[in-house]
């Protein structure tokens, strides 16, 4: 499965990163890599919680390599 992920970053210098194809599911870092780290765990949690709330079956998490998200960073207008 491959995401988009917009990172973009604060007013403080934290990195945030958004999936916006799924609602609710960001996370945040002091590096633009840790932002991508954390919100690959945000989809997996995101991903598990859906696949439970929905009752159709067992679900296993498998990890994500960094081929399957893509990473589209943007700048904050000034």
């Amino acid at each position: 499965m491959k995401l988009q992920v917009v990172v973009e970053q604060d007013e403080a210098g934290y990195f945030v990163a958004e999936v916006p194809a799924l609602p609710g599911c960001l996370s945040q870092g002091k590096t633009h890599d840790e932002a991508i780290a954390n919100v690959k765990e945000a989809v997996e949690g995101w991903l598990e919680v859906m696949f439970v709330s929905s009752r159709f079956g067992s679900f296993s998490t498998t990890s994500m390599d960094e081929s399957s998200i893509n990473s589209a960073s943007a700048t904050s207008p000034a």
